[in-house]
């Protein structure tokens, strides 16, 4: 039965695959499993892989393919399906900017629909944030069933765990890449911070969960699983601290705390078209650094 060229006909006169393509465009959002199973009370005998097969031919393998073309046919979508439709484009949009640049991470490079899941379940955190966002939006999404979704993902959770740590490992190695330009200690934490504030400014929505995710506290469970990821930033920031010289007794953990709150909250503040991000550190570094500071306590920037 799975085989459908060997099924010429169903019970109304229409071909199988007839029947399978029209179906597909009168309800886009059901899946090859459930459409098979409604199909066969209609007296059509098919199975999932079966009408997969046919989507396929067709190019509706897919739920944002099939709304696609009912949308093209001029036929009627619901607000929901409009929506989906909305979402699937934006996904696509944000997927072909990523992957047309250059050390995009595993999800960039390879395309595949692990990747897709992780860029579009980013998108979705980011607009209805992690309780406001079920597998199943992510799987309508990317035109894929939730179960298909559990096979790369066992749970929610796992799949925020993984945008969380991509996102983290990006920003790392952009910042280890530029700081290997910094003349001096300072220069170095200036190209970080620089680095830290265009990442969680930016409008990718990976860097945007860690940026949106600074201020938010989970579940224990889930929390748990984010330290690790944050623990090695949070070193990595110690350590250029720690080559900075400066006053003797300076706190140099408070000195940390109290730069990473003020970068962090530029997520909050800033505006495109003002200063960029470098001259932000640059003027973080010129209040912080006592080697900048005119004897009245003033910078020299502020003449």
């Amino acid at each position: 039965m799975g085989l459908v060229k060997d099924i010429k006909a169903g019970p109304g006169g229409d071909s199988l695959e007839q029947v399978v393509v029209r179906y597909a465009h009168e309800f886009p959002q059901f899946g090859q499993a459930r459409a098979a199973g409604l199909l066969k009370e209609m007296g059509y005998p098919v199975s999932a892989s079966g009408v997969r097969n046919i989507w396929q031919k067709h190019n509706l393998e897919t739920t944002y393919k099939r709304l696609k073309a009912v949308a093209r046919d001029s036929m009627t979508l619901t607000p929901q399906q409009r929506e989906i439709l909305k979402r699937g484009e934006a996904s696509r949009r944000i997927a072909r900017k990523l992957l047309s640049e250059p050390d995009g991470g595993e999800q960039r490079a390879t395309g595949d629909r692990r990747g897709q899941i992780l860029l579009a379940a980013a998108q979705l955190f980011v607009e209805h944030g992690y309780g406001g966002t079920s597998i199943r939006n992510i799987a309508d999404s990317v035109g894929m069933l939730p179960g298909s979704v559990y096979h790369y993902f066992p749970a929610k959770e796992d799949l925020f765990v993984a945008i969380h740590h991509e996102g983290f490992r990006r920003l790392m190695q952009n910042i280890q890449k530029v700081i290997r330009r910094g003349a001096d200690p300072w220069q170095r934490l200036e190209l970080a911070c620089a680095e830290h504030i265009r990442d969680v400014t930016a409008a990718d929505p990976i860097a945007q969960v860690i940026a949106t995710g600074l201020f938010a506290i989970y579940e224990d469970s889930l929390q748990r699983r984010l330290t690790a990821d944050r623990d090695d930033y949070d070193q990595l920031f110690r350590q250029l601290i720690e080559d900075l010289d400066l006053p003797r007794g300076t706190d140099r953990s408070l000195f940390r705390l109290a730069l990473l709150g003020a970068l962090n909250w530029t997520h909050v503040w800033y505006r495109p078209g003002r200063k960029t991000p470098r001259q932000i550190a640059a003027q973080l570094m010129a209040m912080l650094s006592a080697k900048r500071a005119s004897p009245r306590g003033r910078t020299a920037a502020s003449g």
